[in-house]
């Protein structure tokens, strides 16, 4: 089977384990090592998730900003606003 490993040979490596560590300890091993495994697969869900969105939004032509155009200046209103009411102010 495995390497000359029987299945009760593998039950008595079990069965001292289970002696040594105890019943309770090896659930908790067992719970946080899912638990671990649970977090993996969302955190890779997640970033694959956040790629598709991002290959979305470079696909997008409202999302894409073009700095070719050097004769068109920004305006800033509420700048100039500020500006206004600090001169009257003075």
């Amino acid at each position: 089977m495995l390497g000359g490993i029987s299945i009760w040979q593998l039950l008595i490596v079990l069965g001292i384990i289970i002696l040594i560590f105890g019943t309770k300890k090896l659930r908790n091993v067992g719970g946080d090592l899912g638990g671990a495994v649970k977090g993996f697969k969302k955190a890779m869900h997640d970033e694959e998730k956040g790629e598709k969105a991002e290959d979305e939004q470079a696909n997008d032509p409202q999302a894409r900003v073009s700095h070719d155009d050097e004769g068109i200046n920004t305006y800033d209103v509420k700048a100039e606003k500020k500006a206004e009411d600090s001169e009257e102010r003075k």
